[in-house]
């Protein structure tokens, strides 16, 4: 299917999506490249979950270019994430927790480095999430 925009005062689109209704309450979106990905089903994350997953998402591709001479170091790593919400809508973030864990032969201090420098300038979801007035809050685990 050929996405279509609705052109507004805005000169340059970075990027473009689709968000189909599916039945029920089940949803699918769609990037400009075609590539889908099913939304709010009983088997799928929620609009606010796909949030949370994409800050870590975000986070941990920084990190794992940031080591990228070092990768053959590194067995496995991943975020384990959560976070608050208002209680009144919009129900947004207002505290998000992220726990960075690293199997492998890392340097600690170059990999904290590498996380603030994430959070700080380099990813976008991060910088949208907290913009909004969520704290974040994170922890190293390095695991030889």
């Amino acid at each position: 299917m050929m996405l279509t925009l609705i052109h507004s005062l805005r000169v340059r689109v970075d990027m473009k999506g689709i968000v189909r209704w599916m039945g029920d309450e089940d949803l699918e979106g769609e990037n400009q490249h075609g590539i889908t990905m099913p939304m709010h089903t009983s088997e799928s994350p929620n609009p606010v979950q796909m949030v949370l997953l994409a800050h870590g998402g975000c986070t941990l591709l920084d990190v794992i270019t940031g080591l990228k001479h070092r990768m053959e170091n590194v067995r496995d790593m991943w975020i384990e994430l959560d976070a608050d919400r208002r209680e009144e809508p919009p129900r947004k973030f207002t505290a998000i927790r992220m726990n960075y864990v690293i199997e492998g032969d890392v340097p600690q201090k170059l990999v904290e480095r590498i996380i603030e420098k994430s959070h700080e300038k380099n990813c976008s979801v991060g910088a949208m999430v907290t913009g909004a007035g969520a704290s974040l809050d994170w922890v190293l685990e390095i695991r030889p």
